[in-house]
């Protein structure tokens, strides 16, 4: 199906779908379009019409009906998809909500918060950190320079 009919279909516009499709709100397309030249030419493969299977049509049905109960704009659709779909996009987003307080820090953060709080309440030294506990000479191995023995 073609872009006129499917955006008929799904009620919105050709130049919705098009923009849509500029967001990555559309699947992608599977297959490169083959281009018919005239009678006996060979094929040219590039841009040409992109055509809608039902499952492409399901998948932009969807999408406007998440953005129409959400009432959200195709754009801040695509960038949920994107902090699903990229580690560190989703990694800074959770930081920012856990510095706006909509994101509860993760249980062992919050209690480390607290401690590192206590000791500088107290003034004591802070405990090593994990790595360099990792690193600290293990009984019944010898002591490697620049470690001291329990």
């Amino acid at each position: 199906m073609r872009i006129s009919a499917a955006a008929q279909q799904l009620g919105t516009s050709p130049r919705m779908l098009r923009y849509r499709e500029l967001l990555g709100l559309l699947p992608a397309v599977r297959e490169p379009v083959t281009r018919w030249r005239a009678a006996g030419a060979r094929p040219a493969r590039g841009p040409a019409h992109r055509q809608f299977s039902r499952d492409d049509l399901a998948a932009v049905a969807l999408g406007l009906g998440i953005e129409r109960r959400l009432d959200i704009s195709p754009a801040e659709l695509a960038f949920g998809l994107r902090v699903l779909s990229d580690p560190q996009v989703r990694a800074q987003v959770a930081e920012l909500g856990r510095r706006l307080g909509r994101i509860p820090a993760p249980p062992g953060q919050a209690l480390d918060f607290e401690k590192e709080r206590a000791l500088r309440l107290l003034n004591l030294p802070r405990p090593p950190l994990q790595s360099q506990k990792s690193q600290r000479h293990q009984p019944g191995q010898p002591a490697t320079p620049g470690h001291a023995h329990r």
